[in-house]
């Protein structure tokens, strides 16, 4: 990539960390099978559970880490062996969930993204977004009333970020926070929620783990800083740029991440703003970056209200902790700019 470019799509994926890319090199020069017997084999276990006990640690979390390739494949295993007699999740999920709950039951959520729970879910797995990776939405998931009911949280855009939720089951991905793709988790506190698969993992997900990759998952969270207070000040002066210049701010009163904004141009499309920006050297997104390549109309804006059209002119910034004051003021320079001219 570029050095010239401003990328303010973190929300998809963010630059590894230094110290996680120096983890994974020095884990890639000395590697051997954790399952093999032998005394490289041992070493190489021990060296992996230190590592799980490290991600553990820094997250806040007391039960039982499975590592999986990212937070969809931990979505899948807790949706689709779940023991639990129904689903119920809500519209705004990632598309990772709705793959796998065809046809279970959806709540509501209001104008501002915020799932409306029902009344009656006891026997069933819950399963909702801790943060919205389209519009940075909160879900107040500590204020749920269970009822014994089993609640599962995809934490993809808050670990690492926010506290972990009070969840029974909890998806991650180190990617989302200085760690590599293709590896991440799922957070359990029991394991007889779930059916087992046989394999590794304790029987909860076969295939050789990707050691280098964990390591270097550990170190990206051993590695992280509080740069929240920061990210809010520059969205909290981005927000009003957008909002002086004619935008509309996405869920703007709910409670959201600071990290990630959407944003509505009226008078020009989404597609439309996407080249201009990406010709300006920015990088920005519509939507969920596992869903933006068609640049379809977003089923989240959908299901808060908003029409095709309106829906249709969004797009979202993310930041990462990498991201300057200089460079949040470079991009509101090129929106008011193409704001002031879609309106003429």
């Amino acid at each position: 990539m570029a050095a010239t470019r401003l990328y303010l799509d973190h929300a998809a994926t963010t630059p590894m960390l230094p110290q996680a890319q120096a983890a994974m090199v020095g884990a890639m020069a000395s590697w051997a099978n954790p399952s093999s017997p032998h005394a490289d084999g041992r070493a190489a276990r021990a060296t992996l559970e230190d590592a799980r006990k490290r991600i553990a640690a820094a997250l806040g979390w007391h039960g039982y880490v499975l590592f999986t390739s990212g937070a969809s494949e931990a979505i899948a295993i807790a949706l689709t062996r779940t023991k639990a007699g129904r689903i119920v999740t809500s519209p705004v999920e990632h598309d990772a969930v709705l793959r796998v709950t065809k046809g279970a039951e959806r709540l509501v959520v209001d104008g501002g993204g915020i799932v409306q729970m029902s009344d009656h879910l006891a026997g069933a797995i819950i399963a909702i977004q801790h943060v919205n990776n389209e519009t940075g939405v909160i879900q107040p998931l500590d204020r749920i009333d269970r009822d014994g009911a089993i609640l599962f949280a995809d934490c993809a855009q808050s670990a690492g970020k926010l506290p972990l939720p009070d969840a029974d089951m909890i998806a991650i991905s180190a990617h989302k926070f200085g760690g590599p793709p293709g590896i991440g988790a799922l957070l359990i506190r029991d394991l007889t929620l779930i059916e087992p698969s046989g394999g590794q993992e304790q029987g909860y997900r076969a295939g050789t783990e990707n050691l280098p990759a964990i390591l270097s998952m550990a170190a990206a969270l051993d590695a992280r800083e509080d740069w929240l207070p920061r990210a809010a000040a520059m969205r909290a002066r981005l927000d009003a740029a957008v909002e002086a210049a004619g935008g509309v701010i996405v869920a703007r009163d709910a409670p959201r991440l600071p990290v990630i904004a959407s944003y509505r141009m009226p008078g020009l499309s989404a597609r439309a703003q996407l080249i201009q920006f990406d010709m300006k050297g920015m990088s920005v997104s519509a939507g969920s970056a596992c869903s933006s390549g068609s640049l379809k109309t977003s089923h989240v804006l959908g299901a808060m209200g908003w029409d095709d059209r309106a829906a249709s002119e969004v797009v979202r910034v993310s930041f990462g902790p990498q991201t300057s004051d200089s460079e949040v003021d470079s991009f509101i320079a090129a929106w008011v700019a193409m704001a002031e001219k879609a309106k003429n």
